[in-house]
């Protein structure tokens, strides 16, 4: 008989052997259009600012979060590196995805809610992503809001998504700590 804590997932930082796990996700996911190679996240993974999840149940992987601490305005292009930052300010998601077999049951925020809390401790009140496949209103209910990109270089950036890609940020004011 399995235990009911074994059946609660288990969030801890991504590593390398979990990037077969994470290429399977990304294909169920998103397809073609949007999945970025093994190396790509390797190297995500290197970066000595990721703060990357994954997030599984029994050895198996669920979902993932790749993150990483950025500044403000940036966008990391689609199949692009996680860049270095002398002052990072900035929690940036780049990529969050769950296998749809365990869709709807709220383990994004499994993700999600630990990252918020990290930028909290150090002092990092602002987080930011692209929105892209129809996720707007998902990342609004999270506090996102789109944002515009004054800077051409990171406009371009976005366009890396296609037409429907939406920079949008969220602003942690201190009384959102449990978000929706």
């Amino acid at each position: 008989m399995t235990a009911a804590k074994d059946l609660i997932p288990c969030v801890r930082p991504l590593q390398h052997s979990d990037l077969q796990g994470l290429m399977e996700i990304q294909r169920a996911c998103y397809g073609a259009a949007y999945a970025e190679s093994e190396s790509v996240f390797a190297r995500r993974l290197a970066h000595p600012l990721h703060c990357s999840l994954a997030l599984e149940r029994d050895g198996a992987l669920l979902g993932y979060l790749a993150a990483y601490w950025s500044e403000a305005g940036k966008v990391t292009p689609l199949h692009g590196d996680f860049e270095p930052c002398a002052a990072p300010g900035v929690l940036y998601l780049h990529d969050m995805a769950v296998h749809p077999a365990h869709a709807g049951q709220g383990l994004a925020r499994r993700l999600l809610a630990p990252l918020w809390a990290q930028a909290r401790a150090r002092g990092i009140h602002v987080s930011c992503l692209v929105s892209v496949q129809g996720t707007q209103d998902y990342w609004r209910r999270h506090g996102y809001r789109p944002q515009a990109l004054p800077d051409p270089k990171q406009s371009l950036r976005l366009t890396s998504y296609g037409e429907d890609a939406l920079f949008m940020q969220r602003t942690d004011s201190g009384d959102n700590a449990g978000y929706a």
